[in-house]
């Protein structure tokens, strides 16, 4: 009796495997074979970066070559358009699918602009959170920190900072400043000479900071914390024009 029923047991459940399997295959099939009715635009912008709207997406899928709507969806080949969505460089990542319904699903996230590159003869142009250089967009400006001198011509050459070796420890200080409050709030602006050797303009107080390269960072802002705390309180905050960072165990102010 224990025998019957444990085969019967193994029937059902073979039954039911085959079942899903058969749905889940339907199912696939289905998806594939369906028309493109419609694209559906799905922008994932959680830091609220306006520099794309659902409406330059779809152009930019409209515009991809391949036509769309009213085409099966497998024939549809979706790696291509997600390439040329990610060459855009406001762009971070795309991923497109067909639904059950026939819609083209097209989910873009994109980048966060983490520092603006400001030049008087050229075009500006926004370093993004994983280092990629994108440019500025007319419908929206973004309020971060801002890069100048004439190091930004080699920022901008490299198209990525983190492909050269400066840039990779430029924005690993532009990521601590961001990452700390008060320095946010104080850190006006890194202007960056030929040499790689950086001033900063700060917010409030009126010295420009001569902070050097952008190493021992962490080491150099804690100098200048104790400048801003123990010196500039007692001496006056508009006594010094200028404070060097750049001697290890010195703070030098004139």
């Amino acid at each position: 009796m224990k025998l019957k029923w444990n085969i019967r047991t193994k029937i059902k459940v073979a039954a039911a495997l085959l079942g899903v399997s058969f749905l889940i295959a339907f199912s696939e099939r289905k998806q594939g074979g369906s028309v493109c009715k419609d694209i559906v635009i799905d922008l994932d912008n959680g830091h609220e970066n306006h520099f794309m709207d659902e409406a330059d997406v779809l152009k930019l899928v409209e515009n991809s070559g391949q036509p769309i709507k009213g085409i099966g969806i497998d024939r549809i080949d979706l790696k291509e358009i997600e390439g040329k969505l990610r060459y855009d460089k406001h762009i971070l990542d795309a991923q497109l699918f067909g639904d059950l319904k026939g819609n083209l699903i097209v989910n873009v996230e994109l980048r966060r602009p983490i520092a603006r590159i400001v030049q008087q003869d050229a075009p500006d142009a926004y370093i993004a959170e994983d280092g990629v250089v994108m440019p500025v967009s007319e419908k929206y400006t973004s309020r971060v920190l801002l890069i100048s001198g004439a190091f930004v011509k080699k920022l901008l050459e490299s198209e990525d900072l983190n492909k050269i070796e400066e840039g990779k420890q430029i924005l690993e200080m532009i990521e601590f400043i961001n990452d700390d409050k008060f320095w946010k709030a104080q850190v006006a602006q890194l202007d960056i000479g030929a040499d790689g050797r950086i001033t900063i303009y700060p917010q409030v107080t009126s010295q420009k900071v001569e902070f050097g390269k952008a190493e021992n960072i962490e080491l150099k802002f804690r100098k200048l914390m104790i400048f801003y705390k123990m010196i500039l309180p007692q001496r006056g905050w508009t006594k010094y024009e200028r404070v060097n960072l750049e001697y290890e165990g010195q703070v030098i102010a004139e």
